[in-house]
């Protein structure tokens, strides 16, 4: 069963033992406080040895006492947001629950995962409420001790105060923390108890990015985007896991993206057969990942044209048959995803690209410039584009070839992510690059989804006529299918005719 899911926003505020709550009762849309109510807490904190969640900013523990007793896994997102999953207390001994490992399994891996910490918390809550009762947010005054189990550190005490929305806004949650800042308590320098507890460095943040700069080396700019992109993956993972809608796009993307990048940046790259191995593995992960993402972008797009096509000429059930393959398709993709996702080769994809990050291989024209290096790598896609739309157009309009067109778009969309990843050089230039390159990704976008629509139309079609349906309507879809093939193809020479002729 999948676990419960919320999104927690709050601020964490290091107080004095001294320190007396100030009256919140003057925040905007506070109408009165609610009598304070106290709570025994106890928590048990879980993690891999080396801290692998603690260090991604990811907490999973399983808390008795309070309102909400259970095991929560709380995973970064938005500002001052964090999305809580939670599960029922079940008995200690049960361990922790499998739907919770599963969305932490891109950070921990093969790694076991034990209790490293307890936190026992006296807490005062105070809850915000508005004239008609509703619960703006809770003001929490904790007591903690901490008690690390693995490394074994001196128990820590402390207190501090914590603001949750519950029903408030935002504007609630700062207005709070100037009320609090004008009674000299600041933020917390630390997002969570456990790193509290830890003593992890708050000025140390996981996942420290390098800045590319124009006069800086050449192989930051690669290491800053794949290090975008590497977090992004890893964001996406458990989404994917709970098929979130358009996560695998997200996931498949940042795969692509990394994939690209590596092919246009390699000569700053030290070791080329390492390169084309990390290559060969992520279009791998992308091709796993493309079976889901085109099913669901087929059956999507089906759909939608059923829809504007007049109740007359839809003879036969061809939404129930869209439904039951294309439905059965994207779920039997899926399955194949999460199968994926926990196999020891897409760990060692993991490892890689970690390593990368962390070690990498460079070659001696990564040291230079990036000013002058970038640049000319940057032009050399400009080039390959130029060659590939040539070899496409030497067709007629109307006649080309479906493959020469997907090659330019191939190409373009390299291009794209190439520019995109030298912005921080030539912002303008690149930013110009980036975004005609994505103009011709997506008009031939539009013509490579025809075509595979096509096809498939086909194979429905002729499925429907073995089961005694009518066809008419998948050929009337593939007739409409092939005009919009032409007018993307159209629409693909028109707009080439004004891409842009800089260079980076």
């Amino acid at each position: 069963m999948a676990a419960t899911d919320a999104v927690e926003i709050e601020r964490k505020f290091d107080v004095k033992e001294s320190a007396h709550l100030p009256s919140l009762q003057g925040l905007p849309g506070v109408h009165r406080l609610d009598i304070p109510v106290e709570h025994r807490l106890e928590a048990e904190y879980f993690d891999t040895k080396d801290l692998r969640l603690a260090s991604g900013q990811i907490t999973l523990r399983r808390r008795t006492g309070g309102h909400d007793a259970g095991w929560h896994l709380k995973l970064p997102s938005a500002k001052d947001g964090r999305t809580e999953f939670r599960e029922p207390l079940g008995e200690a001994s049960d361990g922790v629950p499998e739907s919770l490992l599963s969305l932490v399994r891109v950070h921990t891996r093969e790694q076991p995962v034990g209790p490293v910490a307890k936190l026992e918390t006296r807490r005062i809550e105070h809850r915000l409420l508005d004239a008609e009762g509703t619960v703006l947010a809770n003001v929490s005054d904790d007591q903690v001790k901490a008690e690390t189990l693995a490394p074994k550190r001196p128990v820590r005490h402390w207190r501090e105060w914590e603001i949750e929305l519950v029903e408030g806004s935002r504007d609630l949650l700062d207005a709070g923390q100037d009320w609090l800042a004008a009674a000299g308590v600041q933020p917390s320098a630390h997002h969570s108890k456990l790193a509290r507890a830890f003593g992890m460095d708050p000025n140390e943040p996981a996942g420290a990015t390098l800045e590319p700069k124009p006069k800086g080396p050449a192989g930051n700019v690669m290491l800053a985007y794949l290090g975008e992109q590497v977090r992004e993956l890893k964001a996406q993972d458990p989404l994917v896991r709970l098929d979130t809608p358009d996560a695998v796009h997200k996931m498949r993307v940042a795969t692509r993206r990394m994939r690209s990048v590596l092919a246009t940046y390699r000569k700053l790259m030290g070791n080329p057969d390492s390169v084309n191995a990390l290559r060969d593995e992520l279009k791998w992960l992308a091709g796993v990942l493309g079976e889901a993402r085109d099913a669901e972008v087929m059956h999507a797009r089906l759909k939608d044209m059923i829809g504007e096509e007049p109740g007359r000429l839809v003879m036969g059930p061809v939404i129930r048959r869209i439904d039951l393959e294309l439905g059965a398709d994207y779920q039997k993709a899926h399955a194949k995803v999460l199968k994926s996702l926990d196999r020891p080769r897409y760990f060692r994809l993991l490892d890689a690209l970690e390593s990368l990050l962390a070690s990498p291989e460079l070659a001696p024209l990564a040291s230079k410039r990036a000013r002058k290096v970038i640049p000319r790598l940057v032009n050399r896609d400009i080039k390959r584009l130029r060659a590939a739309v040539r070899e496409a157009k030497r067709h007629p309009a109307g006649t080309g070839d479906d493959l020469a067109l997907h090659e330019a778009r191939k190409a373009g969309k390299r291009l794209r992510y190439a520019a995109e990843a030298a912005t921080p050089i030539s912002p303008k230039k690149a930013g110009r690059l980036a975004e005609a390159a994505h103009g011709v990704q997506k008009v031939l976008g539009d013509h490579q989804d025809s075509v595979v629509t096509r096809d498939l139309l086909r194979r429905l079609g002729a499925r429907a006529f073995k089961q005694g349906e009518n066809g008419f309507s998948y050929g009337r879809l593939h007739a409409l299918e092939q005009a919009i093939a032409l007018e993307s193809e159209a629409r693909f020479r028109r707009q080439w005719k004004k891409f842009p002729s800089v260079s980076l």
